[in-house]
């Protein structure tokens, strides 16, 4: 293993402003998942890796504007957002949410049952299709804080607004993502019980 990917990011950036460009190749290893799957959520997977390579080159340029007390992450994942948006495609692009949604879903290493393969796999469909519903600032914010992990500091750093309108934009997006799935699970109520009615009548 390289001595410098023990280093803290702040030591790390010093030595790659000086030119050592070694130090910036541990950053990008340190944080290539988090910012492709940053990509993955704001634009459609074919362009995530190209969002994600371009936006490395463009931090690393940066640099020198980059204030040293002030967390990396959070900085390099806002410049990430930013060209995932770039290659954004219009708003019905989002045929791919699944497979979006799945690049970020926490896994378990512990072989699931059949049972729980089934209801994982349909709990998933309709958080997809819950998660697509919704406007693009809203599943950016949800899937930020929620399938990223990042705090409210680092997800208005990283989305480019206010704290303030992290919180806000959240609350709404949850009461959003709520109605939409109450609104499919009574649908799935409804046709279940028409199914039912119709097999007693045969």
């Amino acid at each position: 293993m390289n001595a410098e990917e023990h280093l803290d990011d702040a030591e790390l950036i010093d030595r790659a402003r000086a030119g050592d460009v070694a130090a910036y190749e541990v950053l990008v290893r340190r944080y290539q998942d988090v910012a492709l799957r940053t990509a993955h959520l704001v634009a459609p997977e074919a362009d995530a890796a190209d969002a994600v390579q371009d936006a490395f080159l463009k931090a690393y340029a940066a640099l020198s504007r980059f204030r040293r007390d002030a967390p990396f992450r959070p900085w390099l994942l806002r410049i990430v957002a930013n060209e995932a948006r770039n290659r954004r495609r219009s708003a019905d692009r989002r045929a791919g949410l699944a497979l979006r949604a799945s690049a970020v879903a926490p896994r378990d290493d512990r072989e699931p049952s059949p049972e729980a393969m089934v209801l994982a796999d349909e709990t998933r469909r309709a958080l997809v299709t819950a998660l697509d519903a919704l406007r693009d600032e809203e599943r950016e914010v949800i899937g930020a804080r929620y399938l990223l992990g990042l705090s409210e500091a680092e997800t208005s750093e990283a989305l480019g607004i206010p704290a303030g309108t992290v919180k806000s934009r959240t609350s709404r997006a949850l009461a959003h993502l709520r109605r939409v799935l109450e609104s499919a699970n009574d649908e799935a109520d409804a046709s279940a019980g028409v199914g039912a009615r119709g097999r007693l009548d045969g």
